[in-house]
C-alpha cells in the first residue's frame, strides 16, 4: 500500500537516489484534478473561509491519492505587483524610465504578497497528509519580475539606452524577493520540505539574455535567496524552460542549485540533462508536456518506462513527470496514463 514519504523528494533534490522514485508536478490546474478525480471543488477556492478550506482539502489530497510524495503549491508575486502585467501579457511595462523606478512602491509588495497569500500557507499546513510535505514557495524568480514591470522588448532597450539603471532594476527585484522570501521561511520553513521558484530564461535554442547579462544581472540576486534558503537547511529547484546550457555551469557552481526542472524534447533529451548534470543536482521532469496531448497512449506508457529505467539507478536524483506542467489543455485520461505507469512500475500496484 502506497504510503507518502517527502523524504523521496528531499533525497532527489540533494541528487541522492531515493527509496522510490517520486511523481513531481511543477504545477497541475486544478480543473485538471477536477476531471481526474470527478469531485467539483474549484468554486470553493473562492467562497467562504470555510468552503476555501474545504477547496484545499481537495487540492491537498489529490497529490496523496496519485501517489506524490509532496503537495506542489507556490503563490506568484507578479499577482500582486502594482502596475504588474507585462509578462504575462506582453507589452510595454510600467517603468519605462527612472523616473517611474524611483517612485515605484517595491517596498509595498511584501505587505500585498502577505495579505493575499498567508491563508493559503496556513491552509497549506493545516490540510497536509501525512507523511507529505510541500514543494514550492514564493514564485517568480527575479528575471520574470523584471519583465512583469518592465516588459521584455522595453527591457532590451533600456540595456543599451540606460544600463545604470537596467542594472538597479535587477537589484532592486533582487531586494525584494530576498525580503519576502525571509518572511516565507521563517513563517512556513517546516512546511516546506524543498524550496523553488520558476524563472524561464530561455526559448528553445538560447537564454532570452546574452549570456553575459545573465551572469551579471540576474544570478547575483538568485544566489542571495538560494543562499537564504539553504540557511533553513532546504534543497532549493530551479524552474526554467529554455535552452540554458550555457548558464548551468554558472547556475550549478555559482548559484548553487540543488536540483533543475523543465525539459522539452525540442530542445533536448530528458536523458542529455541527466547525463550532463547527473552527478551534481538532481533532475526532476521528463514527459514533454506536449507528449500529453498528442503522442499514442502505448508510445505513451513507452516513454515513461524507458525514462525509468535509463534515470531511476545510478544517476542520482531523478523525480519524474512533465518536463513543465500539467496545464488545462493536457488530456487527463494521458496525465493518468503517466501516473499509472509510473506506479505500476514502482510496484504500488499491479
Amino acid at each position: 500500500m502506497f504510503k507518502p514519504n517527502y523524504k523521496n523528494i528531499v533525497d532527489c533534490a540533494y541528487n541522492r537516489e531515493p527509496e522510490r522514485v517520486p511523481l513531481y508536478e511543477h504545477n497541475i490546474s486544478p480543473n485538471i484534478m477536477e476531471r481526474v478525480t470527478g469531485e467539483k471543488f474549484c468554486h470553493l477556492q473562492f467562497g467562504t473561509q470555510a468552503e476555501f478550506e474545504e477547496f484545499m482539502e481537495h487540492y491537498c489530497r489529490f497529490f496523496e491519492k496519485m501517489g506524490y510524495d509532496t503537495v506542489t503549491f507556490e503563490a506568484c508575486v507578479t499577482s500582486v505587483l502594482p502596475h504588474g502585467g507585462a509578462l504575462a501579457h506582453p507589452r510595454p511595462g510600467y517603468i519605462d524610465g527612472r523616473e517611474k523606478f524611483e517612485t515605484y512602491p517595491f517596498d509595498s509588495v511584501k505587505e500585498l504578497y502577505i495579505n493575499a497569500f498567508t491563508k493559503y500557507f496556513d491552509a497549506i499546513r493545516n490540510h497536509m497528509p501525512e507523511g507529505m510535505k510541500a514543494i514550492g514557495g514564493v514564485g517568480n524568480g527575479v528575471f520574470e519580475i523584471v519583465q512583469d514591470l518592465v516588459g521584455y522588448e522595453n527591457l532590451a532597450i533600456m540595456s543599451f539606452d540606460d544600463p545604470e539603471l537596467f542594472g538597479e532594476i535587477f537589484v532592486k527585484v533582487g531586494d525584494m524577493m530576498v525580503d519576502i522570501w525571509k518572511w516565507f521561511l521563517k513563517e512556513y520553513s517546516d512546511v516546506y520540505c524543498v524550496c523553488r521558484f520558476g524563472d524561464d530564461l530561455g526559448y528553445r535554442s538560447n537564454t532570452l539574455l546574452a549570456h553575459d547579462v545573465i551572469r551579471r544581472h540576474i544570478l547575483p540576486q538568485y544566489k542571495r535567496i538560494v543562499d537564504l534558503v539553504h540557511s533553513y537547511d532546504r534543497p532549493f529547484l530551479l524552474h526554467s524552460c529554455g535552452c540554458i546550457f550555457d548558464v548551468m555551469e554558472d547556475l550549478i557552481e555559482t548559484v548553487g542549485i540543488d536540483a533543475k526542472h523543465s525539459n522539452e524534447d525540442q530542445i533536448a533529451d530528458f536523458r542529455v540533462w541527466v547525463e550532463k548534470y547527473g552527478d551534481r543536482i538532481g533532475n526532476f521532469g521528463g514527459v514533454d508536456t506536449d507528449h500529453l496531448t498528442r503522442m499514442d497512449n502505448e508510445e505513451l506508457r513507452q516513454l515513461v518506462i524507458g525514462l525509468l529505467n535509463d534515470c531511476a539507478h545510478g544517476h542520482g536524483g531523478f523525480a519524474i513527470g512533465s518536463g513543465n506542467s500539467i496545464p488545462d489543455y493536457v488530456v487527463p485520461e494521458k496525465y493518468m496514463l503517466m501516473v499509472d505507469t509510473v506506479r505500476k512500475w514502482r510496484g504500488d500496484y499491479k
